[in-house]
């Protein structure tokens, strides 16, 4: 009997690239006559035509579904409700700009197969075509998240990704509402392979990740897997309590010797103004997390489903 291989591709305004990500796919899928596919697109409230374009493939095609939002939950959502779905005893993770490139598919199962890994996954040896700031913020936050978690996630690692089911079933034992899928693969461990390309560009289309949104997505990975901010607010405060106590004597010795209470008023005004932006800054860590924990608490759903085929 042959094996069962789930696509999950999440979806947002994407109605210009589903098409040729389709066709890619198809030369894949009738390449490996002794593994059957299934593709989940996952529709992530989009405003264009994408959920048009994913119900009439679905009608064309019997190995084509689809899961549309009821509005914009985010791609960690999407890859939750893709694995939620999926049948298979291999799981694909991918995005459908073909950035993740399907003609990987073909190693992939002969590195699950072959070489006994449970996972293969996918990293980028270069960043051409991306903006310089990006790569450059992007190769930093790969550096201190492996210096301050426990998860080891690869520097340029794609979320394209081959799984075997036991580790797709161990995913979705952390159904947690902030999630870093990243770090989560990282967690749950497993044997795996990493396969290294040079960056592909977008087929069509126009990115979704503004700078803004991966500066807030390198936060959530941060806060999901490690606690060292607020280690550090913590060690900066126990700093910052010696430097007062420090400048404190060296107030008093001075007052004895010159006595000269009036002068210095500037420095003292820096002092004040420097001792309350680390209040306000651990506050806001602080915070960060709290606020997370809340909305963990809350039990709210990581998705909701308006349409599925």
């Amino acid at each position: 009997m042959n094996k069962l291989c789930s696509c999950i591709v999440p979806c947002f305004n994407e109605e210009k690239v589903i098409p040729i990500y389709y066709d890619e796919m198809q030369k894949v899928m009738k390449q490996e006559e002794n593994i059957e596919f299934e593709i989940i697109f996952v529709d992530d409230g989009s405003k264009d035509g994408t959920l048009e374009i994913m119900r009439k493939l679905s009608e064309q095609d019997p190995k084509v579904h689809y899961i549309s939002f009821s509005r914009n939950f985010g791609k960690e959502a999407a890859l939750y409700a893709g694995l939620e779905r999926a049948k298979g005893d291999y799981v694909i993770t991918m995005d459908v700009d073909l950035q993740d490139p399907p003609y990987l598919i073909p190693k992939m199962i002969r590195c699950i197969e072959e070489e006994n890994y449970d996972s293969v996954a996918t990293r980028r040896v270069t960043r051409e075509g991306e903006p310089v700031i990006r790569s450059f913020f992007a190769r930093q936050f790969y550096k201190l998240i492996n210096k301050i978690s426990d998860s080891n996630i690869v520097d340029g690692a794609r979320d394209f990704r081959m799984m075997k089911r036991k580790m797709v079933d161990a995913i979705l034992t952390m159904p947690e509402y902030n999630r870093f899928t990243k770090g989560i693969f990282g967690w749950v461990g497993f044997e795996t392979k990493w396969l290294e390309y040079k960056n592909v560009e977008r087929a069509a289309g126009e990115t979704k990740w503004s700078f803004w949104k991966l500066f807030r997505y390198a936060c959530e990975g941060i806060m999901a897997f490690s606690t060292a901010p607020l280690m550090a607010v913590s060690l900066m405060g126990v700093f910052v309590c010696i430097f007062a106590f420090l400048f404190l004597i060296f107030v008093i010795v001075r007052a004895a010797v010159f006595g000269d209470p009036v002068a210095g008023w500037p420095s003292l005004v820096c002092i004040i103004s420097f001792l309350s932006g680390i209040q306000l800054l651990g506050m806001g860590v602080v915070g960060m997390y709290l606020s997370k924990t809340y909305l963990e608490t809350k039990h709210r759903p990581i998705y909701i489903e308006k349409e599925s085929h």
